[in-house]
């Protein structure tokens, strides 16, 4: 892990430390006042544009991940993607509330099929975005993701560095709460209830 990604790692469990503060006066959200998120036009999995405006209104779920990825990024989508579906049962008009994105760090690779295709594996409302490297490394920056290609493996091909973190943001698009790659499903499930009212 380099430098930025231990920052990022350490400015994300400095938020959730104090969000664990017990407080008398009402509690701010952990990310409240970050400077996590901005605007962007990326592409769906149909070639459509898409902005973050269009999520006006909308709580997000933000994660940037690629579709190669070996282990990680298939794990925290499987758990978003659990979590979600409990939701879809329990409590469908918060669930209904809930936009999760998908942005590859990968968009050499990752085509609008390939992000559809993966996100489809998760939730049926799960929406994969890709883009030109430009601005993908624009978004990223918004919501403060490293990302960094490796070079090639002896057998070919590739692996990306990324942050591991899924972001909520609200229905204006500000920054709300990190869920972390070690929370449970129950604990993702858990953050968004607190969260996303």
């Amino acid at each position: 892990m380099n430098r930025k990604a231990i920052r990022i790692a350490a400015a994300i469990s400095a938020a959730l430390l104090l969000a664990n503060c017990s407080t008398a006066t009402p509690q701010q959200p952990p990310l409240a006042g970050a400077k996590v998120g901005g605007p962007f036009a990326l592409t769906d999995k149909d070639g459509r544009t898409v902005r973050d405006s269009d999520f006006a209104g909308k709580y997000r779920l933000v994660y940037f991940g690629y579709t190669f990825c070996p282990d990680a990024c298939p794990t925290d989508m499987a758990k978003l993607g659990q979590a979600l579906k409990k939701l879809d049962k329990s409590d469908p008009a918060l669930s209904a509330k809930l936009v999760p994105i998908f942005i590859t760090v990968d968009p050499e690779r990752d085509t609008p099929k390939v992000v559809g295709e993966f996100t489809a594996n998760f939730h049926p409302r799960m929406i994969g975005l890709t883009g030109s490297l430009d601005a993908i490394k624009q978004v990223a920056r918004e919501y403060s993701v490293y990302f960094a290609k490796q070079p090639p493996a002896p057998g070919g091909g590739y692996l990306v560095d990324h942050s591991r973190v899924i972001y909520l943001m609200g229905p204006k698009g500000e920054p709300i709460a990190p869920i972390t790659s070690d929370m449970s499903v129950d604990e993702i499930i858990e953050t968004i209830k607190r969260w996303a009212v």
